[in-house]
């Protein structure tokens, strides 16, 4: 397992481009006004405070943080794995099995393969492993939900900004020279609440989304293996049932000897 700081790396880019936009023909420092930053960053996630419970807004930073180094699995190792341990099983018996659950990395796969060792139902597996995937699934469902919502939030705050500073900014006017200068620092906050929609909030939804479908199929695929190791399948057949999982191909193939021995072996 690995893992991705791509987030992290696309995240520093979008912000040296933008910075590099500005830098071209003005100054960076334009940019900065902190009352803007103030309404458009607190303002909404004061929204989102009053959208969401806080007990589920107080896992944000706990999201954030798997966003980042949370490992990836390799749904190619995985399957490996499962294969082998289901050679291991129907040579040696399900209990050999136990020796092998303390050195795996994934917690799914080492939950489940615990449960068969104990000797579990078949029917009783399935469904605790579902009722697990059903709810990681609503949990990364609140993360996502709570950035989704303060995506949207945040350009309306950005441009309730824009109108205080419009309203200030005329119910003072005394000198129309101001009118450029001002109206400048009118708009950072609609530029503020665009930027963090567009390049922050949004984006992370989206991630987390795509994140909690890929563990959503593994920790599926992982089921079906620990099921199909349960019942005792033939390891080959176990292989090619996995393999419908794998977006990347198959696995790497065998030598055509190796098939047909391993085809004797266990049949």
């Amino acid at each position: 397992m690995k893992k991705s700081y791509t987030t992290v790396l696309a995240l520093a880019f979008g912000f040296i481009l933008i910075f590099w936009a500005i830098s071209i023909d003005g100054s960076v420092t334009s940019f900065i006004n902190v009352p803007s930053i103030a309404i458009t960053v607190f303002g909404s996630f004061a929204a989102v405070v009053i959208s969401f419970p806080f007990d589920k807004i107080k896992n944000a930073p706990i999201v954030l943080k798997n966003l980042v180094t949370k490992n990836d699995n390799n749904k190619q190792e995985l399957v490996e794995t499962i294969v082998s341990l289901s050679r291991l099983s129907r040579s040696q018996g399900l209990l050999a099995l136990d020796a092998e659950i303390e050195g795996i990395e994934n917690t799914f796969l080492a939950e489940s393969m615990k449960m068969v060792v104990d000797g579990m139902d078949a029917d009783n597996i399935r469904e605790i492993l579902e009722t697990k995937i059903d709810n990681m699934e609503d949990r990364h469902y609140i993360g996502q939900e709570i950035f989704l919502k303060w995506g949207e939030l945040a350009p309306g705050f950005g441009m309730l900004g824009t109108l205080i500073g419009l309203i200030n900014l005329l119910g003072s006017l005394t000198d129309p020279s101001t009118i450029g200068g001002g109206m400048a620092v009118a708009l950072l906050t609609t530029f503020y609440g665009s930027l963090l929609a567009n390049l922050i909030f949004l984006p992370i939804a989206q991630n987390l989304k795509t994140r909690t479908e890929a563990e959503v199929n593994t920790n599926e695929m992982i089921m079906e293996g620990a099921l199909a190791i349960q019942a005792g399948k033939n390891p080959r057949v176990i292989e090619q049932k996995l393999e419908s999982y794998l977006e990347g191909g198959r696995l790497k193939e065998k030598p055509e000897a190796t098939v047909a021995s391993e085809e004797r072996e266990y049949v």
